[in-house]
Protein backbone atom coordinates (compact mmCIF):
# COMPACT_ATOMS: atom_id res chain seq x y z
CA UNK A 1 0.00 0.00 0.00
CA UNK A 2 2.70 2.73 -1.17
CA UNK A 3 2.27 5.76 -3.14
CA UNK A 4 5.27 6.69 -5.32
CA UNK A 5 7.89 9.25 -3.93
CA UNK A 6 9.04 10.96 -7.21
CA UNK A 7 6.68 13.86 -7.37
CA UNK A 8 5.12 14.17 -10.83
CA UNK A 9 6.84 16.82 -13.29
CA UNK A 10 6.04 19.21 -15.41
CA UNK A 11 5.92 22.81 -15.59
CA UNK A 12 3.11 25.09 -14.86
CA UNK A 13 2.34 27.17 -17.27
CA UNK A 14 -1.10 29.34 -17.12
CA UNK A 15 -4.03 28.84 -15.26
CA UNK A 16 -4.48 25.46 -14.82
CA UNK A 17 -6.53 22.83 -13.44
CA UNK A 18 -6.02 19.19 -12.24
CA UNK A 19 -9.18 17.20 -12.10
CA UNK A 20 -9.40 13.50 -10.86
CA UNK A 21 -12.08 10.97 -10.99
CA UNK A 22 -12.80 10.28 -7.34
CA UNK A 23 -11.84 10.53 -4.18
CA UNK A 24 -10.85 6.74 -3.83
CA UNK A 25 -7.48 7.93 -6.37
CA UNK A 26 -6.74 11.25 -6.23
CA UNK A 27 -3.95 12.20 -8.19
CA UNK A 28 -1.22 14.74 -6.98
CA UNK A 29 -0.13 18.44 -7.92
CA UNK A 30 2.76 19.05 -10.53
CA UNK A 31 5.45 20.69 -8.58
CA UNK A 32 7.49 22.28 -11.10
CA UNK A 33 11.28 20.95 -10.22
CA UNK A 34 13.40 19.51 -12.97
CA UNK A 35 15.26 16.83 -11.23
CA UNK A 36 12.06 15.56 -8.49
CA UNK A 37 14.63 16.58 -5.16
CA UNK A 38 14.42 18.86 -2.66
CA UNK A 39 15.52 22.18 -3.49
CA UNK A 40 18.40 23.05 -1.09
CA UNK A 41 18.09 26.40 0.65
CA UNK A 42 20.63 29.34 -0.74
CA UNK A 43 22.92 30.01 1.67
CA UNK A 44 23.68 33.30 3.12
CA UNK A 45 23.30 35.57 6.47
CA UNK A 46 19.57 35.53 6.71
CA UNK A 47 19.23 32.33 5.42
CA UNK A 48 18.38 29.61 8.01
CA UNK A 49 20.40 26.14 7.61
CA UNK A 50 19.66 23.31 5.67
CA UNK A 51 17.43 21.00 7.47
CA UNK A 52 19.41 17.25 6.38
CA UNK A 53 16.38 15.54 5.64
CA UNK A 54 16.60 11.76 6.55
CA UNK A 55 13.47 9.33 6.26
CA UNK A 56 12.30 7.06 8.81
CA UNK A 57 9.63 5.28 10.02
CA UNK A 58 8.05 7.43 13.11
CA UNK A 59 8.40 6.88 16.06
CA UNK A 60 4.98 5.65 17.38
CA UNK A 61 3.82 2.19 19.37
CA UNK A 62 1.08 -0.19 18.17
CA UNK A 63 -0.81 -2.22 20.46
CA UNK A 64 0.31 -5.94 20.60
CA UNK A 65 -1.81 -8.19 18.69
CA UNK A 66 -2.74 -11.57 18.81
CA UNK A 67 -5.10 -12.37 16.31
CA UNK A 68 -4.53 -12.71 12.52
CA UNK A 69 -7.20 -9.65 11.85
CA UNK A 70 -4.54 -6.80 13.48
CA UNK A 71 -4.22 -3.18 12.08
CA UNK A 72 -1.87 -2.75 9.21
CA UNK A 73 -0.38 0.71 9.91
CA UNK A 74 2.94 2.11 8.35
CA UNK A 75 3.59 5.87 8.84
CA UNK A 76 7.09 7.00 7.22
CA UNK A 77 7.96 10.17 8.15
CA UNK A 78 10.93 12.73 7.71
CA UNK A 79 13.53 14.02 10.97
CA UNK A 80 15.44 17.19 10.30
CA UNK A 81 17.95 19.48 11.83
CA UNK A 82 15.36 21.47 12.95
CA UNK A 83 13.51 20.61 16.57
CA UNK A 84 10.61 23.13 15.49
CA UNK A 85 10.37 21.37 11.88
CA UNK A 86 10.31 18.08 13.27
CA UNK A 87 7.45 18.72 16.37
CA UNK A 88 5.36 20.77 13.18
CA UNK A 89 5.44 17.45 10.97
CA UNK A 90 4.12 15.27 13.16
CA UNK A 91 1.42 17.91 14.23
CA UNK A 92 0.85 17.25 10.59
CA UNK A 93 0.67 14.10 10.45
CA UNK A 94 -2.04 14.02 13.29
CA UNK A 95 -4.05 16.18 11.45
CA UNK A 96 -4.30 14.23 8.64
CA UNK A 97 -4.65 10.64 10.27
CA UNK A 98 -7.40 12.41 12.27
CA UNK A 99 -9.19 13.40 8.87
CA UNK A 100 -9.15 9.94 8.05
CA UNK A 101 -11.69 9.31 11.15
CA UNK A 102 -13.45 12.49 10.87
CA UNK A 103 -11.74 13.84 13.69
CA UNK A 104 -10.24 17.78 14.12
CA UNK A 105 -8.42 17.44 17.75
CA UNK A 106 -5.33 19.45 18.87
CA UNK A 107 -3.60 15.89 18.91
CA UNK A 108 -0.06 14.58 18.98
CA UNK A 109 1.20 12.33 16.67
CA UNK A 110 0.60 9.06 18.89
CA UNK A 111 -2.46 10.35 20.26
CA UNK A 112 -3.69 10.79 16.79
CA UNK A 113 -2.21 7.04 15.64
CA UNK A 114 -4.25 5.75 19.39
CA UNK A 115 -7.56 7.23 17.75
CA UNK A 116 -7.10 5.65 14.81
CA UNK A 117 -6.43 2.17 16.36
CA UNK A 118 -9.55 3.09 18.81
CA UNK A 119 -11.87 3.50 15.90
CA UNK A 120 -10.82 0.47 14.13
CA UNK A 121 -11.68 -2.05 17.24
CA UNK A 122 -15.07 -0.18 17.46
CA UNK A 123 -15.60 -1.58 13.77
CA UNK A 124 -14.61 -5.02 14.34
CA UNK A 125 -16.15 -5.06 17.17
CA UNK A 126 -19.64 -4.71 15.47
CA UNK A 127 -19.05 -7.39 13.24
CA UNK A 128 -16.71 -10.63 13.20
CA UNK A 129 -15.82 -10.56 9.54
CA UNK A 130 -15.10 -6.74 9.57
CA UNK A 131 -11.15 -6.50 8.20
CA UNK A 132 -8.74 -3.77 10.73
CA UNK A 133 -8.68 -0.44 9.54
CA UNK A 134 -5.17 -0.58 7.08
CA UNK A 135 -3.23 2.77 6.41
CA UNK A 136 -0.01 3.89 5.01
CA UNK A 137 1.59 7.33 5.28
CA UNK A 138 4.08 9.10 3.68
CA UNK A 139 5.74 12.38 4.26
CA UNK A 140 8.21 14.39 2.01
CA UNK A 141 9.39 17.58 1.39
CA UNK A 142 9.15 18.56 -2.72
CA UNK A 143 10.10 21.82 -2.14
CA UNK A 144 11.82 24.74 -0.54
CA UNK A 145 12.91 28.04 -0.82
CA UNK A 146 14.86 30.07 1.76
CA UNK A 147 12.72 30.38 4.85
CA UNK A 148 9.33 28.49 3.16
CA UNK A 149 8.80 24.54 3.42
CA UNK A 150 6.47 22.90 1.19
CA UNK A 151 5.49 19.52 2.88
CA UNK A 152 3.20 16.82 1.33
CA UNK A 153 1.72 13.59 2.99
CA UNK A 154 0.00 10.43 1.37
CA UNK A 155 -2.27 8.44 2.23
CA UNK A 156 -3.50 5.14 0.99
CA UNK A 157 -5.96 2.93 3.35
CA UNK A 158 -8.67 0.88 3.72
CA UNK A 159 -11.65 1.44 5.89
CA UNK A 160 -14.56 -0.37 6.57
CA UNK A 161 -14.62 -1.93 2.92
CA UNK A 162 -13.72 1.53 1.76
CA UNK A 163 -9.96 1.79 -0.17
CA UNK A 164 -8.54 5.20 -0.89
CA UNK A 165 -5.33 5.85 -2.64
CA UNK A 166 -2.76 8.82 -3.05
CA UNK A 167 -5.22 11.16 -1.04
CA UNK A 168 -2.73 13.80 -0.38
CA UNK A 169 -2.52 16.75 1.83
CA UNK A 170 -0.45 20.09 2.03
CA UNK A 171 0.92 22.02 4.36
CA UNK A 172 3.67 25.47 4.36
CA UNK A 173 5.36 26.71 7.26
CA UNK A 174 7.75 29.78 7.69
CA UNK A 175 10.86 28.74 9.36
CA UNK A 176 11.79 32.06 10.19
CA UNK A 177 8.63 32.93 12.15
CA UNK A 178 7.85 29.47 13.31
CA UNK A 179 4.30 29.02 11.88
CA UNK A 180 2.09 27.47 9.48
CA UNK A 181 1.28 29.87 6.66
CA UNK A 182 -2.58 29.86 4.92
CA UNK A 183 -3.04 31.64 1.89
CA UNK A 184 -4.76 34.70 3.74
CA UNK A 185 -0.67 35.00 5.80
CA UNK A 186 0.75 35.47 2.25
CA UNK A 187 -1.68 37.68 -0.15
CA UNK A 188 -1.52 41.22 -0.39
CA UNK A 189 -4.42 42.23 1.62
CA UNK A 190 -4.88 45.40 -1.26
CA UNK A 191 -5.00 42.31 -4.23
CA UNK A 192 -7.52 39.73 -2.23
CA UNK A 193 -10.34 40.68 -4.79
CA UNK A 194 -7.69 40.09 -7.88
CA UNK A 195 -7.05 36.83 -5.87
CA UNK A 196 -10.76 36.33 -5.47
CA UNK A 197 -11.64 36.25 -9.24
CA UNK A 198 -9.17 34.03 -9.94
CA UNK A 199 -9.91 31.49 -7.95
CA UNK A 200 -13.47 32.06 -8.79
CA UNK A 201 -13.48 31.94 -12.05
CA UNK A 202 -11.53 28.76 -11.95
CA UNK A 203 -13.99 27.04 -9.90
CA UNK A 204 -16.73 27.86 -12.01
CA UNK A 205 -15.00 26.15 -14.80
CA UNK A 206 -14.45 22.95 -12.13
CA UNK A 207 -18.30 23.12 -11.53
CA UNK A 208 -18.95 22.70 -15.36
CA UNK A 209 -16.93 19.60 -15.60
CA UNK A 210 -18.63 17.97 -12.82
CA UNK A 211 -22.20 16.66 -12.98
CA UNK A 212 -25.56 17.98 -12.38
CA UNK A 213 -26.18 16.57 -8.22
CA UNK A 214 -22.47 18.41 -7.67
CA UNK A 215 -23.64 21.68 -8.69
CA UNK A 216 -26.08 21.55 -6.98
CA UNK A 217 -24.74 20.96 -3.81
CA UNK A 218 -21.37 22.41 -3.86
CA UNK A 219 -21.18 25.96 -2.80
CA UNK A 220 -21.92 28.83 -5.19
CA UNK A 221 -18.47 30.62 -3.87
CA UNK A 222 -15.25 28.80 -3.23
CA UNK A 223 -13.59 30.27 -0.04
CA UNK A 224 -9.63 29.81 -0.54
CA UNK A 225 -8.61 31.68 3.12
CA UNK A 226 -7.56 28.90 4.41
CA UNK A 227 -7.61 26.56 1.79
CA UNK A 228 -4.11 23.84 1.47
CA UNK A 229 -1.97 25.52 -0.83
CA UNK A 230 1.58 24.63 -2.55
CA UNK A 231 4.47 26.23 -4.55
CA UNK A 232 7.36 26.16 -6.42
CA UNK A 233 9.63 27.62 -8.66
CA UNK A 234 6.86 29.12 -10.94
CA UNK A 235 4.09 29.89 -8.87
CA UNK A 236 1.60 28.91 -5.97
CA UNK A 237 -1.27 26.72 -5.77
CA UNK A 238 -4.58 25.73 -4.18
CA UNK A 239 -5.76 22.22 -3.68
CA UNK A 240 -9.01 20.67 -2.70
CA UNK A 241 -9.12 17.28 -2.08
CA UNK A 242 -12.42 15.49 -3.57
CA UNK A 243 -14.75 15.39 -0.58
CA UNK A 244 -13.57 18.67 0.49
CA UNK A 245 -16.38 20.69 -1.86
CA UNK A 246 -19.25 18.54 -1.90
CA UNK A 247 -19.30 14.27 -1.56
CA UNK A 248 -18.67 13.18 -4.82
CA UNK A 249 -17.14 16.19 -6.49
CA UNK A 250 -13.66 15.71 -8.67
CA UNK A 251 -10.57 16.95 -7.68
CA UNK A 252 -9.53 20.74 -7.94
CA UNK A 253 -6.47 21.91 -8.14
CA UNK A 254 -6.14 25.63 -9.32
CA UNK A 255 -2.52 26.91 -10.20
CA UNK A 256 -1.63 30.80 -10.75
CA UNK A 257 0.79 31.85 -13.39
CA UNK A 258 4.16 33.19 -12.23
CA UNK A 259 2.92 37.03 -13.22
CA UNK A 260 -0.08 36.08 -11.39
CA UNK A 261 1.48 34.83 -8.37
CA UNK A 262 3.68 37.95 -8.96
CA UNK A 263 0.32 39.91 -8.43
CA UNK A 264 -1.24 38.72 -5.47
CA UNK A 265 1.18 37.95 -2.88
CA UNK A 266 2.97 40.41 -0.20
CA UNK A 267 6.55 41.61 -2.12
CA UNK A 268 8.21 40.59 0.37
CA UNK A 269 6.99 36.85 0.60
CA UNK A 270 7.47 37.00 -3.38
CA UNK A 271 10.95 37.71 -2.85
CA UNK A 272 11.93 35.18 -0.51
CA UNK A 273 9.98 32.52 -2.02
CA UNK A 274 11.06 32.84 -5.38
Amino acid sequence: MKFSKEAALGAVIGLSLVLSGCDKSEKEPELDQPDGKTTPVKQSASILPYLNIQEQPAKIALPFCETKNCINVDIQTLYTADPWMNHWIEKQQAKVIQDQIGLKQDMSLQQAMNAYVKKSDAWQAQLQLNQAYELSLYTRIPYQRNQYVLLQIGIDSRQENISVHERYYFFVADRQQQKMLTPLDIIDPKQQLLMDKIIQTAYEKWLKDNNHEVQQQAPKKLYWGQAEWFFDQEGIGLHYRSHDISKDAKQLDIYLTKEQTQQVLKAEVYRNMF
